[in-house]
């Protein structure tokens, strides 16, 4: 049996018992601070769990992605990994032990048909009713053993809540594997025996001083290891050597050389390299960027782990990303979003695994000098200082240090290495000049307290939304908050928050911003200034009475502000737009990994490695503009998550979904389908005009969009105008007075000029005549220039060149006694500009020319003489 038809088995084999299939969630839990990872199948069932959310059905069943951190040093034995797969099937107040230890042994003895003298159960120590259930069944009683709470009892998160005993079913080798030992039994950590499924019963409630008390409703929560399974079924004793993983070490096999199962030491590293691909395939694809904290360094050390063991294997070039392509073909077909994210999951690998190679041999050297030097000095502990420096200059993480530390017998100061981080985030912390802005946290977190007693007192879920559609609507108050608690009434200036039966009033969701405006009753009017949303989904109006009182119970008429609504549907639909012409111009790796939908304008988040450069974001730019002027219908529809998904609807990373959802298309086809519960326009063409203002880094791999649409587009460009008209009427003024002082400037160097052209006068038939070439001026300067020269000598005939802008430029004088003698400065300009390929004229007394060829300047000048 394949892990195909184990998955598909598994799952076919509880729809028939009346589940309901749910897809795999992310494996970045959607709303859950507590987790780091989807670390289970019932991870996305929790509100169900605790009575926050009603399920689809009471039944549901799943093949999860799961990703544990916990057994990250232990990838490379026979068994452990970070990324896999968990069948399970999970009662939310249904049914119990009696039906789920039954389905349990009919699954695997008589679908799996796996051998029932193979199968054990474990349970918990005073578990009697799971002990007779699994002996009905046929399950020797020698093979179900107790144990304590260590092995079989699941215990709450927080040592509070839920908790149950579990029981669990482990498959025996055989004698010839593992210990040996005559005593060896499950739980027993020889290899013989593998734990395949795991029932947890979640019957009691633990309070803060541990008593438990039973549920009123037990659930069920199991886990079906896929690998370990298909493990099991196929006769493998280890995980590694099934179909599953057969493909990645033969991948790895031929980039190092290395041939699997020759040694020990090579298995172990080709496990790791192989596991590793795997896991950080599966974390990139699901929205995780390598940083230094929190997901993100997780997935940094994985893929650091993993190049600093494909080293051992003698890889000393980047390979991870032959390993991920691999993974990609191996599990694409379950998991689409890995293929679809592929040319971004490669890139990224690579960018990281090179950074990390720049610094890998020196950092291995200066670590293996450490150790040597400790050995030398008969101690066994890297400092804090040391560890410090190998994480900080060379980029290995803590826990790879201790790693390669144990192996040799020894350890690292931790503790030195926590306070040498501290002092770097504190100087970080004081080094940080930027301005930074704080979210505030969601107005619901400061309601959340209060919304149980509201749910109980008043007898209501959520709050339905008419809102798609119409902005005014007849509803009915059921419920005032104020100050967190629930009043019967709230009158003239007080502030509160308003329930209403079905409201048009879009609460806070998915980065789309509440809607504003009035709630009116018949003795007061509310204004609302925000609408937010309490767990689980109720819509709550915030504001003040402006006017008069209103009651629970009273009926009122709710109006939404619609130029408000109008301009934050625009920029929402502008989002989508935007999404597209992104994955257009810049790959299909792009993902939307956050947006702030505001009426004013938006911000869009999104994943991609590099600075935009000028030509993509104004390419970026005009692909949605396109959008926009071609006017296209922008309609929704309902459809089941599944199908919706395999239509290539683009869903976001780490939202949770339900069974049914809204998908959003623009155009006919449509150039954007994205699952989107938010407001939009009915057609492209009421947006007006996008426009981005800000193109910027917001961490590792991730980039930030802040763009305006509509009437903020039209308030951007009119202030962006009015600034550059007040620039260039500054400038244009401040340009007139640098002009007229570079002009004042130029004519007091004219005047001394002046002098020294007066000692070139010669004197022709009785007249003084003045030829002279000057520096490169302006007309205005040669005239102002005449004007002195004719005031100094009284008779002349004056001809003066220049050149302006390259080209050759004329001007004579002639004053007015030699006027009378019929000295023409028009005819006298004509022929010396005719010399330089130019003409020009004037009068009697004054005239100027300009001329083409500037080596024929001194040419045309020496011709005046010979004219006089």
């Amino acid at each position: 049996m394949t892990s195909d038809e184990l998955r598909n088995a598994y799952l076919n084999f509880f729809a028939g018992k009346g589940h309901d299939i749910i897809p795999s969630a992310s494996l970045i839990p959607h709303g859950d601070p507590t987790l780091l990872f989807t670390s289970a199948g019932m991870v996305q069932f929790k509100d169900y769990y605790l009575g926050r959310a009603v399920p689809p059905n009471p039944r549901l069943a799943s093949c999860q992605k799961c990703f544990r951190m916990t057994d990250i040093e232990s990838v490379g034995d026979a068994s452990h990994l970070t990324f896999f797969e968990m069948l399970g099937n999970f009662s939310i107040g249904d049914y119990f032990k009696k039906e789920s230890i039954a389905w349990a042994w009919e699954f695997v003895t008589e679908r799996l048909k796996l051998p029932p003298e193979r199968l054990w159960a474990t349970i918990y120590l005073d578990d009697d009713e799971s002990f007779q259930y699994w002996k009905d069944i046929g399950v020797p009683e020698g093979r179900i053993l107790r144990f304590g709470e260590e092995d079989n009892f699941w215990g709450p998160a927080g040592n509070t809540g839920p908790c149950g005993p579990c029981s669990e079913l482990h498959y025996d080798f055989g004698e010839e594997v593992g210990c040996g030992k005559p005593d060896c039994k499950p739980n027993c950590q020889c290899g013989r025996f593998s734990e395949i499924w795991n029932l947890v019963f979640t019957q009691y409630d633990q309070d803060e001083s541990g008593k438990r008390t039973p549920l009123p409703k037990p659930n069920i929560d199991t886990g079906m290891g896929l690998e370990r399974t298909v493990a099991a079924v196929t006769g493998k004793t280890s995980v590694y050597e099934t179909e599953l993983f057969a493909p990645l070490l033969e991948s790895v096999s031929k980039l190092s050389g290395k041939k699997y199962g020759a040694d020990k030491k090579t298995d172990e590293a080709m496990r790791v390299v192989a596991e590793h691909g795997r896991g950080v395939t599966f974390l990139i694809a699901d929205g995780v960027i390598p940083s230094n904290e929190g997901r993100g360094y997780v997935l940094r050390r994985l893929l650091r782990r993993a190049a600093l063991f494909g080293r051992r294997l003698g890889l000393d070039k980047p390979f991870l990303t032959d390993i991920a392509r691999e993974a990609v073909g191996l599990m694409g077909h379950v998991y689409p979003e890995i293929e679809q994210r592929q040319d971004f999951i490669l890139k990224l690998i690579g960018v990281e695994e090179a950074r990390f190679e720049e610094t890998l041999s020196t950092g291995l050297e200066l670590l293996d000098g450490i150790l040597a030097g400790l050995t030398g000095k008969k101690k066994n502990e890297i400092t804090g200082e040391q560890a410090f420096k190998l994480y900080d200059t060379y980029g290995f993480p803590v826990e790879i240090t201790r790693e390669i530390a144990r192996e040799r017998g020894m350890t690292v100061d931790e503790a030195g290495f926590e306070k040498k981080m501290e002092k770097q985030r504190e100087k970080a912390r004081a080094a940080q000049k930027r301005d930074v802005v704080i979210q505030p946290a969601p107005a619901a977190l400061t309601l959340s307290a209060a919304a149980p007693k509201v749910i109980i007192s008043r007898q209501y879920e959520t709050t339905p939304f008419i809102g798609y559609h119409d902005l005014k609507h007849r509803s009915v108050i059921i419920d005032i908050l104020v100050d967190g608690s629930t009043a019967d009434s709230v009158k003239k200036g007080q502030s509160a928050s308003i329930i209403l039966e079905t409201t048009p009033f879009y609460g806070e969701m998915g980065g789309q911003v509440g809607d504003a405006g009035q709630i009116r009753g018949a003795s007061g009017q509310f204004t609302v200034t925000d609408t937010i949303r309490i767990p689980p989904d109720i819509i709550a109006h915030q504001g003040k009475v402006a006017d008069g009182a209103l009651a629970v119970g009273e009926e009122v008429e709710a109006e939404v502000d619609q130029a408000r609504r109008l301009d934050i549907a625009r920029n929402h639909t502008a989002t989508h737009l935007l999404q597209n012409a992104l994955r257009s111009v810049l790959g299909e790796h792009v993902q939307q990994r956050g947006s702030l939908v505001a009426p004013d304008q938006f911000r869009f988040d999104f994943s991609h490695l590099n600075a935009m450069l000028k030509e993509e974001v104004e390419s970026v730019q005009r692909l949605v503009n396109e959008k926009i002027r071609q006017d296209l219908p922008v309609y929704d529809e309902e459809l089941p998550y599944k199908q919706a998904i395999a239509e290539g609807v683009i869903a976001l990373f780490d939202e949770k979904y339900g069974d049914t959802v809204r998908v959003l298309r623009i155009g006919q086809p449509p150039v954007s389908s994205e699952l989107c519960g938010g407001t939009h326009v009915r057609s492209t063409g009421e947006i007006g005009f996008f426009h981005i203002i800000a193109e910027s880094s917001i961490g590792a791999g991730l980039r930030r969009i802040e763009a305006v649409t509509g009437r903020g587009a039209e308030n951007f460009v009119q202030k962006r105008l009015a600034d550059l008209q007040g620039a260039a009427e500054s400038l244009g003024i401040e340009l007139d007075k640098e002009r007229k002082k570079v002009l004042a400037l130029e004519k007091e160097l004219a005047r001394m000029r002046v002098d020294s052209l007066l000692g070139q006068v010669e004197e022709i038939n009785g007249v003084k005549v003045l030829v002279a070439r000057v520096p490169s001026s302006r007309m205005e300067i040669l005239r102002e220039m005449a004007d002195f020269i004719r005031d100094k000598l009284k008779s002349v005939v004056l001809v003066l060149g220049t050149l302006t802008e390259g080209k050759p430029v004329f001007l004579a004088a002639v004053t007015p006694d030699l006027v009378a003698r019929g000295y023409d400065a028009g005819k006298i300009i004509k022929e010396v500009a005719k010399v330089t390929g130019g003409g020009g004229g004037g009068k009697p007394n004054l005239a100027q020319a300009g001329g083409r060829n500037k080596e024929k300047l001194d040419e045309a000048l020496r011709l005046v003489k010979t004219l006089i």
